[in-house]
């Protein structure tokens, strides 16, 4: 578990090597379920199941930019503050996702507002990239949530990939030495998923009313079906 929390301290930089090296650590069957969800969440990970990616989502962010904003605020981090955040977090995104809509996409522009106004100023920088940036993204959750949906499932699907295929160490690890190529590849796979779950895929709504639309023809279908059984059926006394 250690290994897997100090791989994941690159993503609190920016470290294109470091984040792809995460592959290292996964067995090949990890990098096979990599994939497979990956798929998944490019495919449907914006909709309804997006619940089930909140949940985990919070938990990353916990992980990775809570000892950030604690040394960003000079405040003293606790080494298992991380893990309590991560905890929170993952419960918040199973019950209420937007919220964690609202952190996955606000904490990014508040630190890259925080960064351009400097250390001095970094909460005058950071405040209102984390409240608009979040509103924003909180508004229109469910473009958002199929974005950031497909954007993890590119990576996990380019991770699994490297996992499963570590065994043929010379290819994958010719791969690996050229990480903006495999970042290029899932944000490709991420566009695609993203075009499709917004304007192929119909909304929850629409899903609802097209349900309810056959649930209706259903109901025609057997009451036209009770009233000719009705009607041929023999009468009595004839």
């Amino acid at each position: 578990m250690d290994s897997y929390l100090e791989a994941l301290k690159a993503y609190q930089s920016f470290n294109p090597a470091g984040w792809v090296a995460i592959y290292r650590l996964m067995p090949m069957w990890a990098g096979i379920v990599c994939c497979v969800v990956g798929l998944a969440l490019l495919l449907f990970g914006g909709g309804r199941v997006f619940r089930l990616v909140a949940g985990p989502l919070g938990a990353l962010i916990g992980l990775a930019w809570t000892g950030v904003l604690l040394a960003r605020f000079s405040m003293a981090a606790d080494p298992r503050m991380p893990t309590a955040v991560a905890a929170v977090l993952a419960v918040l995104g199973f019950l209420f996702p937007p919220a964690i809509v609202y952190l996955g996409v606000g904490i990014p522009i508040g630190l890259l507002g925080g960064q351009i106004a400097g250390p001095s100023d970094f909460l005058i920088g950071f405040a209102p990239g984390l409240i608009l940036g979040g509103l924003v993204a909180a508004v229109l959750h469910r473009h958002v949530a199929a974005i950031i949906a497909s954007l993890l499932g590119g990576w996990l699907l380019v991770l699994g990939a490297m996992a499963a295929l570590h065994q043929f160490g010379g290819l994958v690890s010719a791969m690996a030495s050229q990480p903006w190529g495999l970042i290029i590849a899932a944000g490709l796979f991420a566009i695609a998923g993203s075009v499709y779950q917004i304007a192929v895929r119909p909304s929850p709504e629409e899903e609802e009313r097209q349900h309810a639309e056959r649930q209706r023809l259903k109901m025609r279908q057997a009451e036209l079906k009770a009233s000719e059984k009705r009607w041929s059926a023999p009468r009595g006394g004839k």
